[in-house]
């Protein structure tokens, strides 16, 4: 009788066993502490909502069988050497992919990690173009690059400001100081005057002394590569040092914060891109939106639209191959073409997302509004 009862017990445990369900995990990396915290955190609950999306249905099929995702959330403190470290251990920890970094000072040397290790990245939000040039296999981004966004920065000084003479910063990044080498090229090239150029640092909050060797050459337009927690004040001591200047920054000012920031310093004559559409214009947008809103009671900043789209991008292509491994799937992801939230996502033999966008936006009536 014993026996009998030792041999149910087993079988049951095998029965339950052989139900249990996969579950493959996901790394997302992006500063979560800092002083753009809100914006990594913004970038990782895009790619959670996408894990949830896909798991509220039973699953993804992969190769005859429902594959459930757990998403494991790094803090790169938008630091290089952290960076590495966050890169090492999601390897570490087993990812099949991984959404991020933010920064491209981040993603970029975080590349080389996931390339030793054969783990798939794909950044929605770095844009430096160094990211995908460096010839590995399994980088990827969601968002258009800085050759883009510059080059639309650049000429809408110039065509569309109507300014002369511009005066450049950036925060030495490689986000930043890439956008602003861009943005310089495309002025030059538009017929205007470089009269500065300027830098700070990601933690600078001081900037009196650079605008004041800014103001003696009585510049048209400021451009500034770098983040919104700078873009605020800077806009601020602007007005404080009575420069008359329009303001122009990246998509790494062009977010709900960089206005609270700026209090009562920024105008209509403030701009930024984005290097992608407006959230209203996406295809999915509207949506995501309202969705976004009844999942963490918040608005989206900049980046979760194109997190999202990643980590569907990755799993799609699990779909595909019918595996959850790296070497089987990348060759799908390589080739991947769907109608994502942000719009038709499939990337060109660098890796770099095809008919990348960039939309300018201009300060109007408490808001950023699209052009």
């Amino acid at each position: 009788m014993k026996k009998s009862i030792v041999a149910v017990a087993v079988m049951s445990i095998g029965l339950g066993a052989a139900h249990a369900q996969e579950v493959v995990k996901l790394g997302s990396a992006a500063p979560l502490t800092g002083t753009i915290s809100h914006l990594g955190k913004d970038l990782e609950n895009g790619s959670r909502m996408a894990v949830d999306a896909i798991n509220a249905q039973g699953g993804a099929d992969i190769g005859g069988k429902k594959i459930k995702f757990e998403l494991i959330g790094e803090d790169d403190q938008a630091d290089p050497r952290t960076g590495t470290t966050v890169a090492q251990r999601l390897v570490d920890a087993g990812v099949k992919g991984v959404i991020g970094h933010l920064n491209s000072g981040t993603s970029i040397p975080a590349s080389r990690i996931y390339d030793q290790g054969g783990v798939p990245q794909i950044s929605p939000a770095s844009t430096n173009p160094k990211l995908t040039q460096q010839n590995f296999k399994g980088v990827f981004r969601t968002i258009a690059n800085d050759v883009q966004q510059g080059g639309a920065l650049g000429t809408f000084a110039v065509k569309t400001l109507g300014a002369a003479k511009v005066a450049i910063i950036d925060d030495r990044t490689a986000y930043g100081q890439g956008l602003a080498d861009e943005t310089d090229k495309a002025v030059k090239a538009a017929g205007a005057q470089v009269v500065a150029r300027e830098f700070t640092t990601d933690k600078a909050t001081d900037f009196n002394a650079i605008l004041t060797k800014i103001r003696a050459t009585n510049p048209d337009v400021i451009f500034f590569g770098g983040m919104d927690a700078q873009a605020g004040p800077m806009l601020r001591q602007i007005k404080q040092l009575g420069i008359n200047a329009k303001f122009l920054t990246g998509d790494g000012g062009c977010s709900p914060e960089m206005i609270k920031l700026a209090g009562d310093a920024i105008n209509a004559t403030t701009y930024c891109s984005m290097a992608g559409l407006p959230l209203d214009k996406m295809p999915g947008g509207a949506k995501f939106r309202a969705d976004y809103k009844a999942r963490f009671n918040g608005e989206v900043q900049l980046y979760a639209p194109y997190a999202y789209d990643a980590a569907m991008a990755i799993v799609k292509a699990m779909e595909k191959a019918g595996s959850v491994e790296p070497s089987k799937y990348l060759p799908e992801l390589k080739k991947i073409n769907f109608d994502g939230v942000t719009g038709n996502v499939s990337f060109d033999d660098k890796g770099d997302i095809k008919e990348g966008a960039v939309t300018m936006y201009q300060f109007k009536d408490g808001t950023w509004v699209a052009l």
